[in-house]
């Protein structure tokens, strides 16, 4: 499943377009970083939009379907008492009321939201506010219902690899269709150790499937999602967080405003650094070329 250059693809976001001749689609992924208060994810989307982040991205779940019944009844410790695993999930769960309110925040902060569904509901919710793309989460390439009710959304599907083999992911790609997809290179492991980034995989990936191919990054620092973008990834997913002290499961291994900026800046200025690949003498080379070369 070998694909050519000739069959790689931009794929049209809302109003922006992923592909390498584009800028690198940055999504600020807050997931359930807020916590369950839209003050909180509120917040979140100011400091993508300051950053200069296209897009945030929550998760959206019917907890009944997608909690595993054997996990229900854990008692879990929380900011809000000792209750159940699933009756946590419900106390962080935005329902239609607060993602009204994310929707009209977003359009007037001039950003894109959209959700990695984890159940055929979500789906259908998240179509209710037609936002621009769905994304299919590392834990959910396996589950062909969900990708095939994605399908058929029409819209354009961004997903992630992590914890998959590539005969999954090529099964998920037969489902999903190479037309409208672009694929995250991933590794899901929290906080992400360098030796398991294996960014190599973006060429993989690229190569295999003829589609764009982006990175999702699960890392503390920088280094690692800057490298993936040399390697020519065409987006850039992290995790963001106003405290990576704050309680919660995903904080540790995001980002705080200030690397979120940082990120962002430093992806612009490699996108300017990584020229066209042709080889010539460059305007601020010819005085230095005329003062130093002694033959021509």
């Amino acid at each position: 499943m070998t694909a050519t250059p000739t069959q790689l693809r931009t794929v049209p976001v809302g109003a922006h377009a992923v592909g390498l001749d584009q800028p690198v689609y940055v999504i600020g992924e807050i997931g359930i970083n807020h916590n369950g208060d839209v003050g909180i994810a509120k917040q979140l989307i100011d400091v993508a939009v300051d950053a200069g982040a296209q897009a945030v991205k929550f998760q959206k779940r019917t907890p009944e379907i997608s909690t595993p019944k054997d996990q229900r009844d854990t008692i879990r410790q929380t900011p809000w008492g000792e209750m159940t695993y699933l009756d946590y999930k419900y106390r962080v769960e935005f329902e239609q009321a607060e993602y009204a309110e994310i929707d009209a925040y977003c359009r007037e902060r001039g950003i894109q939201w959209f959700a990695s569904p984890w159940d055929v509901p979500s789906v259908a919710f998240l179509e209710s506010f037609d936002v621009p793309t769905h994304k299919v989460a590392s834990a959910s390439v396996t589950d062909h219902e969900l990708l095939r009710a994605l399908r058929d959304t029409g819209k354009p599907i961004i997903c992630s690899t992590g914890m998959s083999t590539l005969p999954q992911i090529d099964q998920a790609v037969d489902i999903l269709g190479p037309e409208r997809l672009v694929l995250l290179h991933a590794t899901s492991t929290y906080p992400l150790p360098a030796e398991e980034a294996n960014l190599r995989a973006i060429h993989t990936l690229r190569e295999r499937y003829g589609v764009p191919v982006g990175y999702s990054g699960h890392e503390t620092g920088l280094q690692i999602s800057l490298a993936a973008v040399a390697l020519g990834a065409v987006a850039v997913e992290r995790h963001i967080t106003l405290d990576r002290a704050m309680w919660g499961s995903d904080h540790s291994a995001s980002l705080e405003p200030r690397g979120l900026a940082t990120l962002v800046r430093d992806i612009r200025i490699l996108e300017q650094a990584m020229g066209d690949g042709e080889k010539i003498v460059m305007p601020g080379e010819e005085a230095p070329m005329s003062r130093l070369r002694r033959v021509s």
